[in-house]
């Protein structure tokens, strides 16, 4: 483990303002050094962390925070930040049940004054913030500056826009970072810092803004190629940034982010003179300081646990396909035999496996960008005009499109597909990734098909079933990691639209899956077959439309009907309840239980661990059938 003699004695940002600037130089070197130390042990997001440590450190030894509001968009390249500000005992614990957040979170320290895991909120935070302390708002600690940091991909999104509009136009001091780690950066160089200290000595705002306009002719080549780029990033603007000037913003850079000397200078001079909203320009790059990150193509952007010298990933062997790769080479299967297939996704072209679809149709994938609500109504256009779009999204994503997902898809009767990645709860995200509430927010539609798959085969048919299906819009969810294992069929076959399947015949009470729980389902009913109980098992597959048929022959024919669902209240439990009361079954005496997810957001862990929190594991199936049969109540009194 490599020596942080300085990095010992910080427990908190405060310390930082003993050090001078040399000993921040080595401060910066050590923090790197146990970012990398930690992710190694941990996994979790590396190369977004090592881009930001030299800013970590210069925001932290600038500003006071907790009292000025330092707010990470996403906030996946936290962990420095999290080292400096009285966490380094727990780092270890990163994205581990009970321990500490991959992202920031307000219940966790003072120091994440705004919690995140998506993208573009935080200048919008920021803002929110800075009206509070112009207001009078006096929360504890007491409001200082606000300071958000936003990625070039964060940035264009339209809700960043949307608040640097407002902030523009409310003119007060605020300020907002530009990290774009996507343009070439040179080692730093002496030329530019010297130039500007000799500037920034009583000078204003204005003068340093000149100064850093006619500096441009003394960065490196590969910076100023960067520079170059600036100018695509902002729509072939001047680099003295006229579009968010137009904004209302005062426009700084760009600026080389891994010098550490330049950037303490230019937030000294801010912090002393800035009195309007100002954006500064930085340029880093993923990965920083760790080469097997820096020569990865995503920059080491999410790593399981890793060998520190090579960077190697310790990756468990894989059992069964993962649910993401079944849906991509499905998709791509059904690809090559109708050409109006076409594949949208939002930034995650990767973690929805469209990568895969990329290679074999270049010119039929398109990501938007962290553009949800685009990414929806774009497809909504493609369906229009004759195609037949998969909107790709994770659970949580598609929430930023759901007004788009009602006006311009449902209410319209496109035929747009939804593939639901990340359905369920996901592990060591946590709750902000949980997929927990798509098919409440689905099904309620008119219209709209709601299919979940219990296994990877049944994914491969419902990739087809949406394929044929072109009445209106129909969805399809499946969890993140591997499958069941099960046998796969050579090709896909469309559905019947609403009809579920049954498993196995049994006796007494009826067990009614909706999606992968199926498999927890069927471990319950070994355990339940050894006490004399053999349940009768069904997969529902929709929970829109209802196989109503079934339903109600399973409510006719069995004492006790029970749903099983890796979903909130509200979704497929509450849809079959319905049907039930509407049709007077409750009024001749079944039992009837839903098993849906707990009216919690429930904190990282292991799938697996996340599901005995929810009480959604085969011991928690068998002791609901137990219960609603009054075995578990006979055997107390006994």
């Amino acid at each position: 483990m490599a020596q942080t003699p300085l990095l010992d004695k910080v427990t908190t940002p405060a310390d930082l303002k003993g050090l001078n600037d040399r000993e921040l130089h080595q401060l910066a070197d050590e923090l790197r050094a146990e970012t990398i130390s930690v992710v190694s042990e941990t996994g979790g997001h590396l190369g977004a962390g090592l881009g930001v440590v030299e800013l970590t450190v210069a925001l932290h030894a600038v500003f006071d925070t907790p009292r000025d509001r330092l707010i990470w968009d996403v906030s996946h390249q936290c962990y420095p930040h999290k080292i400096l500000t009285g966490r380094r005992d727990r780092i270890r614990t990163l994205r581990q049940q009970d321990g500490l957040s991959g992202f920031t979170k307000r219940s966790e320290s003072p120091y994440d004054p705004f919690g995140a895991a998506h993208s573009s909120t935080s200048i919008s935070a920021a803002l929110g913030f800075t009206m509070a302390r112009e207001l009078g708002g006096a929360p504890d600690p007491a409001l200082g500056d606000a300071i958000a940091v936003i990625g070039d991909g964060s940035i264009s999104a339209g809700m960043a826009f949307e608040a640097l509009n407002n902030a523009g136009h409310l003119g007060k001091r605020m300020f907002v970072v530009l990290n774009d780690n996507e343009m070439s950066i040179a080692p730093p160089t002496g030329a530019m810092s010297s130039y500007l200290s000799r500037i920034y000595v009583d000078k204003p705002v204005q003068d340093l803004k000149q100064a850093m306009k006619g500096a441009l002719s003394l960065l490196p080549g590969p910076l100023q190629e960067g520079a170059r780029r600036a100018k695509d990033l902002l729509k072939h603007v001047t680099i003295g940034g006229t579009l968010f000037e137009e904004l209302g913003f005062n426009y700084l850079g760009p600026i080389d982010g891994h010098d550490l000397d330049q950037l303490l200078w230019v937030f000294r001079t801010l912090r002393e003179r800035a009195d309007e909203p100002m954006l500064v320009h930085v340029l880093t790059k993923k990965g920083k300081g760790y080469a097997p990150a820096e020569g990865a193509a995503d920059r080491g952007h999410a790593r399981a646990k890793f060998d520190l010298v090579t960077g190697k990933q310790h990756k468990a062997p894989s059992n069964a396909p993962s649910y993401t790769k079944v849906f991509a080479e499905s998709l791509i299967s059904e690809a090559q035999r109708d050409d109006k297939i076409v594949a949208v996704t939002a930034a995650m072209p990767d973690g929805t496996g469209l990568d895969l679809f990329a290679k074999h149709f270049p010119k039929r994938m398109f990501d938007v960008a962290i553009a949800e609500q685009h990414g929806v109504t774009f497809c909504a256009g493609l369906a229009a005009g004759g195609m037949k779009p998969f909107c790709a999204m994770y659970s949580t994503f598609l929430q930023r499109g759901y007004d788009q997902v009602v006006h311009d898809v449902a209410i319209q009767r496109l035929p747009v597909r939804f593939a639901i990645d990340r359905a369920g709860l996901v592990g060591a995200d946590g709750a902000t990734h949980a997929g927990s509430y798509d098919v409440a927010y689905l099904a309620n539609l008119p219209g709209f098909v709601v299919m979940a798959a219990a296994d990877e085969a049944e994914l491969v048919h419902m990739v087809a079933t949406a394929v044929a299906h072109d009445e209106g819009p129909i969805a399809f969810r499946f969890p993140r990691g591997e499958g069941e294992g099960v046998e796969m069929p050579a090709q896909g076959v469309p559905l019947e639209i609403g009809k579920g399947r049954m498993i196995r015949q049994g006796k007494q009470v009826a067990i009614l899956s909706f999606g992968t729980r199926l498999g927890e389902v069927m471990k319950a009913c070994e355990a339940l077959g050894a006490k004399g109980i053999t349940p009768t098992v069904a997969d529902a597959r929709f929970a829109k439309p209802l196989d109503r048929e079934l339903i109600l022959e399973l409510a006719r024919t069995h004492e006790a009907l029970i749903t099983v669902e890796e979903g909130a209240v509200g979704g497929f439990g509450s849809h079959v309840a319905q049907l039930l009361a509407d049709e007077g079954v409750f009024d001749h005496g079944l039992k009837f239980r839903s098993m849906v997810l707990p009216d919690i957001f429930i904190d990282q862990a292991s799938p697996r661990a996340m599901y005995d929190i929810a009480a959604m594991n085969a011991p928690h199936i068998e002791a609901k059938v137990l219960e609603v049969l009054g075995v578990a109540k006979l055997g107390k009194q006994a």
